[in-house]
């Protein structure tokens, strides 16, 4: 799979899943600008790394949140790369791990919705206006997650199934509303090895393994995998599906 000579944004691709996307993107030909929100040391690793592939690499502090960031960060797209092929939104918010592990449910449902569902829409929205605008075909990927077609007990499961679940639906309206020229895909990982798997206790992840058909945890290449096809020519004529990245665990 190739995406030579395209221009491609990861949003949150200075660590996990994002580092991994954006990795794959450029290794597969394409320049790409990752954004990061407080993690900038991570971000200029991920750029020094991807310069040995001879791709431009960008780095770019935004705040998914934040309308006018958004808004700054299609307008950089455009003026760094003069146009956009693929937009990632690979960003949410994590309230499982660090500070946010600590937050109240009505905390960590805000931040939620404000990343992860409006940021979502808010990108995908200004992802679609850069793409119409170039009158060349575009893709925007957007992120999910596993359980939200079948369910999850728990606090953070029930508020993350909340925020994944609408960025799901919005996605397969939006590419009815976006086709023909802009497809829009969904990727739904499951237990995937980033720092909320590493930091879990044994006991748990060896349920996670004893549940999951492939018998392993997921690795964020293995995200990034299923993105890179989703973001190449290769996939062409798929739009408005949710690509399940979990080992068959649901």
């Amino acid at each position: 799979m190739t995406l030579a000579g395209k221009a491609v944004v990861v949003t949150g691709g200075s660590s996990g899943i994002g580092r991994a996307i954006a990795g794959r993107c450029a290794g597969a030909g394409a320049d790409v600008l990752i954004t990061y929100r407080r993690n900038q040391g991570g971000a200029e690793e991920v750029a020094k790394q991807l310069a040995a592939t001879g791709r431009r690499v960008e780095v770019l502090q935004a705040d998914i949140a934040r309308e006018e960031d958004i808004a700054t960060l299609a307008q950089e797209a455009r003026t760094r790369f003069g146009r956009v092929d693929v937009w990632i939104n690979n960003a949410g918010a994590d309230i499982l791990t660090g500070d946010a592990a600590r937050l109240t449910p009505l905390e960590k449902l805000d931040l939620l919705l404000a990343v992860d569902v409006r940021g979502t829409i808010l990108a995908s929205w200004a992802a679609a206006k850069l793409m119409r605008e170039q009158s060349r075909p575009g893709v925007i990927i957007n992120m999910s997650w596993d359980h939200v077609n079948l369910g999850m007990a728990g606090e953070n499961p029930v508020l993350y199934s909340a925020a994944k679940g609408a960025v799901m639906s919005f996605s397969k309206s939006f590419a009815r509303e976006v086709a023909p020229n802009i497809r829009v895909n969904i990727l739904a990982p499951g237990f995937i090895e980033t720092a909320f798997g590493q930091e879990a206790d044994t006991r748990f992840r060896n349920e996670v393994i004893e549940l999951t058909p492939l018998k392993r945890w997921g690795t964020p290449d293995d995200v990034a995998a299923a993105a890179l096809f989703l973001a190449s020519d290769e996939a062409k004529f798929i739009t408005g599906q949710m690509v399940m990245v979990n080992g068959g665990i649901v």
